[in-house]
């Protein structure tokens, strides 16, 4: 649907394991070549785990079609296969033969005596086991059986197990321990960090033919960052719906506008958005409780000192106007006044309104920060120039009702002498990527004609203030 509109020739960010698109970052590749090394050199059992959506199932692929041709691999996808069964699963994923009568013993032998005609001629038998933390114990046990299959020298069957977490649960069991000790080999498949999150949906993008600059502004892709956690699974259906939003909007960028309403469309985001609710409801409780202990503490006090007055902590209650306690509790009150007259408005007043106050002035902070770490050739979209004053912060408010504030920047310079503010939005590697952002801006803001700048140009004209 949108692939033309971004210069696409097919779908860049679909779920199912496309070999043609493995993503090496995140430690991905080197897990590959070292799962690889583990088979070729006939380590026994090997053992990967990785939250669900995390790239378990695309590592299998890859090593299916990277192992050498001496290499036979076979794939076992169901996890409930029932003990008894599971010799004849993979018997009947090597193309063994049995008669229908075959028990237990007979599978085993016919097992290993096609191994050992493979192993005689040459060639090695792997096994890629999916899903395995679904797997009965009792079947993981009888799978463990068949890594006593060698010779001499040699494991005449290599067994990958791919799970989920829970799978080191599994294997933690006591009756299972035989099967842990046989494994040789352990890797862990982590979430992608963001900076990783970036580069995979760059690198999809060129993989389905997109050659200009990125797509994602950086603040859509901690948006997407933190809504994936990382798992590539979430990535690719993030990425795919918020592409779509960009298109529906007839912009070329995607922002962090279309990420939240990729994250309000996908059922995971509403999963994160109940945990939220329900940590709330966890803290409120949670404060009840501290407040109506902190009430019966002082009640207690209130009962164990019949009510006397003077007895009460000095914090300015006494009605008794003479004595030292009447002095330090004026004193006291004085200096209360004083401290609650110097300090700032709090959390009384919305946290919005406190935030807007000072948009401007976070943005001119931001803007040093953002002009320290880039390359001089970066370029950005000077949106206006404005004389310094009141009227900076109400355009501001509505520019980010529009475009993303974390791209917003803003600088001081001078027109004639007198002090102006100039507004800029976005940084991009060159004058291509900010053409094509430009042309994605609202209609009202590209009919004040923005301009392009280089931060080198901006360093030059901020230079020049007294």
């Amino acid at each position: 649907m949108y692939y033309e509109h971004f210069g696409l020739k097919e779908p860049p960010f679909k779920i199912t394991p496309n070999t043609d698109v493995f993503f090496t970052g995140g430690n991905r590749g080197a897990v590959l070549d070292a799962i690889t090394y583990a088979i070729l050199n006939g380590e026994g059992i090997v053992k990967v785990v990785g939250e669900v959506g995390s790239g378990k199932t695309m590592l299998c692929r890859m090593l299916q079609t990277m192992l050498p041709d001496r290499v036979e691999s076979i794939y076992l996808a169901n996890p409930s296969v029932a003990p008894e069964d599971v010799l004849h699963a993979i018997a009947f994923e090597l193309q063994i033969k049995l008669p229908k009568s075959a028990d237990r013993l007979k599978v085993m032998q016919a097992l290993q005596a096609h191994l050992l005609k493979r192993h005689a001629s040459g060639k090695q038998v792997v096994i890629f086991i999916e899903e395995a933390q679904g797997m009965p114990l009792a079947t993981l046990e009888e799978i463990r059986l068949l890594s006593n299959l060698e010779t001499n020298y040699d494991k005449l069957l290599q067994i990958v197990l791919f799970g989920q977490p829970e799978l080191d649960e599994n294997l933690n069991e006591i009756n299972i321990r035989q099967l842990r000790e046989r494994i040789t080999h352990s890797f862990h498949l982590a979430p992608l960090q963001s900076s990783e999150i970036g580069e995979y949906i760059l690198f999809r993008l060129r993989a389905a033919g997109y050659y200009g600059p990125h797509l994602f502004t950086k603040s859509a892709i901690r948006k997407l960052s933190n809504a994936a956690q990382g798992l590539v699974r979430r990535v690719n259906i993030l990425a795919d719906k918020a592409l779509l939003a960009a298109f529906s909007e007839n912009v070329y960028q995607v922002t962090a506008k279309h990420v939240q309403a990729a994250i309000a469309d996908s059922e995971f985001g509403i999963e994160r958005a109940k945990v939220k609710q329900n940590s709330f409801k966890a803290m409120l409780v949670v404060i009840v409780l501290i407040l109506g202990l902190v009430l019966g503490y002082f009640a207690s006090q209130l009962v164990a000192n019949n009510g006397d007055k003077a007895n009460l902590p000095d914090i300015g209650f006494q009605k008794d106007s003479a004595g030292p306690s009447a002095m330090n509790s004026a004193e006291l009150i004085t200096e209360s006044d004083n401290t609650i007259a110097t300090q700032p408005t709090t959390a009384t007043e919305p946290l919005e309104e406190v935030a807007s106050d000072d948009i401007v002035s976070r943005r001119i902070v931001a803007t040093n920060n953002w002009l320290t770490n880039q390359v001089p050739s970066t370029v950005s979209i000077q949106l206006m120039g404005v004389p310094e004053g009141p009227e900076l912060k109400n355009d501001l408010e509505l520019l980010s009702q529009k475009i993303e504030l974390d791209e917003i920047y803003v600088y001081r310079t001078q027109v004639n002498g007198q002090p102006y503010l100039s507004v800029l939005y976005g940084s991009f590697d060159n004058r291509v990527g900010a053409l094509a952002a430009l042309k994605g801006l609202p209609e009202e803001i590209r009919k004040n004609k923005p301009q392009l700048r280089t931060v080198s140009g901006v360093l030059q004209e901020t230079k020049q203030l007294p």
